[in-house]
């Protein structure tokens, strides 16, 4: 290649904004209900959403209260064909309809039950996609069990980066070591040993990783939310994920008043762990009576916000950010790449670089320059987030009327409505070119769709034999 044709391929390569990915922008920001778009709101202005598998390994080996999976979850073999030919077309749906780039999950059952290489196939599979992966699981497999995913045949590593979202609550029954947990605090080994495989997969093979930490929350295991944050924000994890209980799934696994652990109560919770507000109102994923999320890092023992909420000025960078650098894609680019698209930016509205500096000044500020020394400047990026699922009882009738496009008089079915149309959390249907709300997935299709699953992909059980003494001939 000529200088000409390198310097060509390089100012193509470094455009800051992808035409494809701006306009999938652009469509998604435009579908929002209006309560919804507000200067907080991420969703068509640095992201499309979050996407989801299902029903491609819908089987988990532990049992757990309560359960997004319907009756027939687990009486659906795992298999690792079926598993990559329903990953690639979801995805291709995915890619479709909502462009080149997104973050999603390889979710729907236990993923560590896939075999390592199908589970490295489905990765391989979402990434060909565009789609940045994470694997779900409960984290209760073994270091031989990620090394065989992360390496190829020959050794050296498939990826160079692994994205999981571990989950741990003392509801799940049936882990190795400890069948039934008393506490949240019994689990904290369990969380350390996790993270703990990950840093022996970089420091062994180079591997990169970055964990997320899930638990469902239900008044028994509330007032142990603060000590979970606290005991774990150290382990390795970036983000912290805490669901309220829904009532959805099975329902012969719901065994309290799961609605007495109300949004407000459980985030006051994360808070009381992280030692400070948590302002959710800074950023906005979708609609923030299903997701709440506060973005910072900790310096030494303390959490900060990248922004300051109560800080017009920082207002004013997020603003800036959203509209600069909104459409340049993130995810997936190789650093060098993103640097020079970055630049180009920059040098397009040099007004950025003196809002930045101003920014980093009142960081620097708020955290203190005598902790920022005694930590060596070392910071850990975590972000805090709290997922509101829906009651199945309300999202049936909302769905269905929605389908039909009407709106409800009730109230309760009318917010339920409003909160799928804003949803935050996708999943593809490629059968009928849909994509449709978790919500609706777990609390609707769901079952229909693991009872034909069951017929497809059933469970084969092995009884061993007893040997019985033998008889004589009569």
């Amino acid at each position: 290649m000529g200088i000409a044709a390198a310097l060509r391929a390089l100012e193509h390569a470094t455009r800051p904004y992808d035409p494809e990915f701006a306009a999938a922008m652009e469509t998604r920001w435009a579908e929002l209900p209006e309560a919804v778009r507000t200067p907080a709101q991420i969703i068509g202005r640095h992201g499309l959403s979050c996407e989801g598998t299902h029903g491609v390994f819908p089987r988990c080996n532990l049992k757990c209260t309560p359960c997004y999976h319907s009756r027939d979850a687990n009486q659906v073999r795992v298999d690792g064909a079926h598993t990559r030919e329903h990953v690639a077309a979801q995805m291709g749906l995915l890619r479709r309809l909502r462009g080149p780039r997104g973050h999603a999950q390889l979710i729907g059952g236990e993923v560590s039950l896939l075999p390592p290489d199908d589970h490295a196939a489905a990765l391989e599979i979402m990434r060909a996609h565009g789609r940045e992966p994470m694997s779900f699981t409960h984290g209760d497999f073994d270091y031989d069990y990620l090394e065989r995913l992360a390496l190829g045949d020959d050794g050296t590593p498939r990826f160079g980066r692994l994205s999981f979202a571990a989950h741990f609550d003392k509801f799940m029954y049936g882990r190795r070591g400890i069948e039934r947990p008393a506490s949240e605090a019994e689990l904290t080994p369990y969380r350390r040993r996790f993270a703990e495989m990950f840093a022996r997969l970089r420091a062994e093979h180079g591997v990169r990783s970055f964990l997320a930490h899930n638990m469902t929350v239900t008044p028994g295991n509330l007032d142990e939310i603060a000590q979970v944050v606290r005991d774990s924000r150290a382990l390795g994890y970036g983000l912290f994920s805490f669901q309220p209980a829904a009532f959805l799934g099975d329902e012969r696994r719901w065994k309290e008043d799961y609605r007495e652990a109300t949004p407000d109560a459980v985030w006051a919770e994360i808070e009381r762990g992280a030692g400070t507000r948590l302002d959710y109102n800074v950023f906005h994923n979708g609609d923030v009576r299903c997701n709440r999320t506060a973005y910072g890092f900790y310096a030494g023992d303390r959490w900060f916000p990248f922004l300051d909420g109560d800080d017009p000025h920082d207002l004013a960078v997020r603003d800036g950010f959203f509209r600069h650098f909104g459409k340049v894609i993130f995810t997936g680019t190789p650093p060098a790449l993103l640097a020079g698209r970055l630049l180009r930016v920059i040098v397009r509205h040099p007004g950025i670089v003196p809002a930045a500096l101003g920014w980093l000044a009142r960081t620097v500020r708020r955290v203190g320059v005598t902790r920022l020394v005694r930590n060596r400047f070392r910071v850990r990026s975590v972000t805090f987030v709290m997922h509101q699922f829906m009651d199945a009882k309300d999202v049936a009738p909302a769905w269905q009327l929605t389908q039909r496009g009407e709106t409800s008089d009730d109230p309760r079915l009318r917010e339920t409505q409003e909160r799928l149309a804003a949803c935050h959390y996708t999943m593809a249907h490629p059968e009928n070119g849909t994509l449709v709300p978790a919500c609706v997935q777990h609390s609707v299709l769901d079952p229909a769709e693991n009872a034909a699953l069951r017929t497809l992909l059933p469970v084969i059980e092995v009884r061993t034999p007893v040997n019985r003494p033998a008889t004589k001939e009569q």
